[in-house]
């Protein structure tokens, strides 16, 4: 029996606790949003982002790992060899 693809998301993100991260989400109508911060915490159905605070009003930003799976939130994580390591879900084929 294969995983829940929601449940995949938050185990790839319960390894990158702590680093820093790009997110791209769509607010609508055209609108785009960027933001860089750290990923703070993972919980059952949210992330948490701390926003760096000198760029963005806002401390701290939620998204549901179904905005990743819908794409409505694109994650991309600087890892400690300074690449870039982009965040989806990739469904498996057999």
């Amino acid at each position: 029996m294969g995983r829940n693809a929601l449940s995949e998301i938050k185990c790839t993100l319960d390894g990158y606790i702590g680093y820093k991260i790009r997110l791209k989400a769509n607010s609508g109508r055209r609108k785009t949003i960027e933001r860089t911060g750290i990923l703070e915490e993972t919980y059952p159905s949210v992330f948490i982002v701390k926003l760096d605070e000198d760029q963005h009003a806002f401390k701290r930003v939620s998204y549901s790992y179904a905005d990743i799976l819908t794409e409505s939130v694109e994650l991309t994580i600087l890892n400690n060899d300074n690449e870039l390591v982009p965040v989806k879900y990739v469904k498996e084929t057999q």
